[in-house]
């Protein structure tokens, strides 16, 4: 079983761009060219894993999700080729009872590591005039869906990260193991923190969600929002915690000012583990941790 005790290494993944996120208004890559150069600037600051959304590669329609497996394999290989030894982080979200084309992905490209939404959320957030800022929505991840998502992803090789945006989806994740629905090893747990209808990005949550975990199973945190999400990656940093940030999380560097690309919001999080006293896992320590094989040829 692999645990943070065996080292005390910080593996950084860069969100490298989201789901909807618009490349108008703001510097997220969209082409495997855009996404290739993206990913070096993460990986020169500190990343050894890229946590990747596909988007719609035609003119003018690069702000909405793709599913065709040949843009996958596309992006994937162009970041593979950059930055050697990558440990590429699939998304795998998608509202609704049709998933296919997430599954199609992950067997396209069998990633390293994907993204399992281990529970539904009532995804919702309010205007300061107290209008929906969007339509109320459920982002639907019930067991059944859950399991399909934990099969594929065995199929593929590929270790899921339980992706818990609520206190009572951490405590899902073990039902998953005790039910035999999840029992290839010790699950690796991602707290996403800061979606106005989930979990607060509040530093005092973290001791309450590491005690609902699986012991020694390995964790990170991904935080959203301005600048309430930098206090609670320094204490993720120090708690013993993986570190994740990107363009999908945040615009801001902790002073307020705008990021231009990935690269400075990696290198905050670096800054941050060895503030806490922690070096930054490269890579290859990063794939001994997870426990996942040598990097793809």
């Amino acid at each position: 079983m692999h645990s943070t005790d065996h080292s005390n290494k910080a593996i950084i993944t860069c969100a490298i761009t989201g789901v909807l996120t618009d490349p108008g208004q703001h510097h997220v890559p969209v082409t495997p060219e855009q996404l290739a150069k993206e990913a070096r600037r993460a990986y020169d600051a500190g990343a050894a894993v890229v946590h990747v959304h596909f988007r719609n590669q035609e003119p003018g329609k690069g702000h909405l999700p793709s599913w065709d497996p040949q843009v996958a394999r596309d992006c994937v290989q162009a970041m593979r080729e950059a930055c050697p030894g990558l440990i590429i982080n699939q998304t795998t979200g998608v509202v609704g009872p049709n998933y296919q084309g997430p599954l199609d992905c992950l067997r396209a490209t069998r990633p390293e590591m994907a993204a399992c939404n281990a529970g539904s959320l009532n995804y919702l957030k309010v205007r300061s005039n107290g209008t929906w800022a969007w339509p109320p929505m459920l982002f639907d991840n019930q067991p059944a869906k859950v399991k399909d998502f934990i099969d594929v992803m065995l199929e593929t090789g590929t270790l899921p990260e339980f992706e818990c945006f609520d206190v009572g989806i951490v405590r899902c994740v073990e039902m998953y193991v005790q039910t035999g629905m999840y029992t290839e090893r010790l699950p690796e747990y991602n707290f996403v923190m800061g979606v106005e209808s989930g979990m607060p990005a509040d530093p005092d949550l973290l001791p309450i969600l590491l005690k609902l975990k699986i012991k020694d199973a390995l964790w990170q945190a991904t935080v959203i929002g301005r600048s309430e999400i930098w206090p609670v990656h320094q204490r993720v940093a120090e708690l013993g915690g993986h570190l994740r940030t990107g363009l999908e999380d945040t615009f801001y560097l902790p002073d307020g000012t705008k990021a231009e690309s990935n690269g400075p919001l990696i290198e905050k999080l670096a800054e941050y583990a060895r503030n806490a006293g922690r070096e930054v896992a490269s890579p290859q320590e990063a794939r001994t941790l997870l426990g996942l094989s040598s990097a793809p040829r």
